[in-house]
């Protein structure tokens, strides 16, 4: 094949070797890979993928891939494991081993410790008759008719290949355990979706202490103070029982101002927000936001046990990446 002189047909070019690839593997795969992703969901152990040179980036990712999807991995790198980190390597594990050519010495070197430990094997290669093919448990078929490369030499048809297969098995993996949005979130606390989905109203809260609060009957006129020092604009009205009755904010005193109301011959009982939005402390922050845009309130009391916990306003679900 001579090579596009062009630089965007040569990437066309690479584009369309590799998904042509990736639509012959798709077709080629049958029982032998869900057998793979069957002894993969029973492993009662670790997943330990090997892999060496550009295999083991790849290797590297598909282990990332695993962990973050619910199958407990790690990457081993196999010239590594022959002095030393073998020892990472325990009865109960499963081992997936990447090679294109299936001979690299550094992983046949392995095969015979991984049988006296009795752990299983699966070979990912793109030659089937090749030495790890025919020494493994299972063999994952992920042969190209040729490399993108214009020399067909440096891996690239192959590494994709390679690449999606892992992702393939990664999430055949999670349909067969039912890995859902939340179970993702806990592999990724620090990200968008883990903020979303696992943070809750209590984790951000403003402390009871810090949340205005007036008791029922209270003036107007004395409650204002409480409502401009804590800045919540909104102060909870409670009961002698310390009930939340209701809330008074910023909204319901400029209605009272427009009304001419007495501020200092009236109670706040009269004029204060009775069918109030309140969020539950184990609410997820992010409900609580849409609760928050749905109603147009900038400031929620939090309960726990039907008692106010803390508050929250808008600004401090925005800044805490809840949106």
């Amino acid at each position: 094949m001579s090579a596009p002189s062009d630089p965007l047909d040569a990437a066309r070019e690479v584009l369309r070797l590799e998904a042509n690839a990736l639509q012959t593997l798709a077709a080629r795969l049958d029982e032998n890979f869900a057998e793979c992703c069957r002894a993969l969901a029973e492993c009662s152990g670790r997943v330990v993928v090997l892999g060496i040179g550009k295999s083991g980036h790849i290797a590297q990712k598909i282990a990332a891939t695993f962990a973050s999807t619910g199958t407990l991995a790690f990457f081993v790198h196999p010239a590594e494991a022959g002095h030393g980190d073998l020892g990472m390597i325990a009865q109960g594990d499963l081992v997936l081993a990447l090679s294109n050519s299936g001979e690299t010495p550094e992983l046949l070197g392995l095969i015979p410790q991984l049988r006296r430990l009795g752990v299983p094997l699966i070979a990912l290669t793109g030659a089937p008759e090749s030495t790890l093919a025919r020494r493994a448990d299972l063999c994952l078929e992920a042969a190209v008719e040729r490399e993108a490369c214009p020399l067909n030499l440096a891996p690239t048809t192959s590494t994709t290949a390679a690449l999606a297969l892992g992702d393939a098995l990664a999430v055949a993996l999670m349909r067969m355990r039912g890995f859902r949005e939340r179970d993702f979130a806990r592999s990724h606390p620090a990200g968008s979706l883990g903020r979303r989905l696992l943070t809750t109203a209590g984790d951000l809260m403003r402390a009871a202490e810090r949340v205005p609060r007036v008791e029922s009957g209270t003036l107007l006129r004395d409650a204002l103070p409480e409502i401009t020092e804590k800045g919540l604009g909104m102060t909870t009205v409670v009961g002698a029982d310390g009930a939340l009755l209701g809330v008074f904010t910023d909204g319901d005193l400029r209605r009272c101002l427009s009304d001419e109301t007495d501020i200092h011959r009236t109670a706040i009982d009269q004029v204060m927000t009775r069918d109030f939005l309140a969020a539950d402390a184990d609410a997820l922050a992010v409900d609580v936001l849409l609760r928050m845009m749905d109603r147009r309130v900038g400031a929620v009391p939090v309960l726990r046990d039907g008692r106010v916990a803390g508050a929250l306003n808008m600004h401090d679900l925005i800044a805490a990446g809840i949106q």
